[in-house]
């Protein structure tokens, strides 16, 4: 009974959620409509690789996180890129360099809440450069998304067939993002050169993830 209660007064003073919580940050509700139909965003999709030195806004940030894996039916946990038996295991990260009223860092993206973890502070761009054959729309952009994915979410169920599906569902939330940055006036291109090693190590990625794109994002 005395150990219980010590550990419920050590509980109270330092909370396990705490620190947590403090790196967690709400991103606003995205919108469902807009002024862009979609046979217009397909229409003037390109890729960019050029972009001002400008910062997006939160607001910019949480329709191109939605667009990528937001969740569009709460009841079932769909998600707005299809996913082979529902399984979805693909992990979105954005690097932020240069966005209004949030700090730079590395975030991960959470669908379930709509919102963003800081998973590590300071502006990365240029180590995820380094990684990446120099490419300098990495180093430009003001954010980068990163796409991940856990295999074996899908291949458990699948097998070996299982990792063709999750390569086409990176694609699918590829589109979704460059569909949604042209809608957003927003210039985009999908990067797939670069060492994947070193990309999990500026990002700290799980060892059983594996990073699939790279997303450089930012005012044309």
């Amino acid at each position: 009974m005395r150990v219980f209660l010590l550990l419920s007064i050590i509980l109270s003073l330092f909370p396990l959620t705490s620190y947590a919580e403090d790196r967690v940050i709400k991103l606003p509700q995205p919108r469902f409509t807009s002024d862009v139909s979609v046979e217009e965003a397909i229409l003037k999709r390109r890729s960019i690789r050029d972009y001002r030195n400008e910062p997006l806004t939160i607001l910019e940030v949480s329709q191109i996180l939605w667009s990528a894996q937001g969740i569009t039916d709460r009841r079932m946990g769909f998600r707005t890129a299809p996913s082979a038996g529902a399984l979805y295991p693909l992990e979105v990260y954005i690097v932020v360099g240069k966005v209004k009223d949030l700090l730079p860092g590395v975030y991960k993206y959470r669908p379930e809440n709509h919102d963003i973890v800081l998973a590590s502070s300071g502006d990365k761009r240029l180590d995820l450069y380094r990684v990446s054959l120099m490419q300098d729309c990495i180093r430009n952009a003001p954010v980068v998304i990163v796409i991940s994915a856990v295999f074996e979410r899908t291949t458990r169920k699948y097998g070996e067939r299982g990792i063709r599906y999750v390569y086409m569902e990176a694609g699918h939330s590829a589109q979704n993002i460059y569909l949604q940055c042209e809608a957003l006036g927003l210039g985009t291109v999908v990067v797939g050169a670069f060492d994947d090693e070193g990309v999990k190590k500026v990002l700290n990625l799980k060892g059983e993830e594996s990073p699939l794109y790279l997303i450089p994002i930012g005012k044309k």
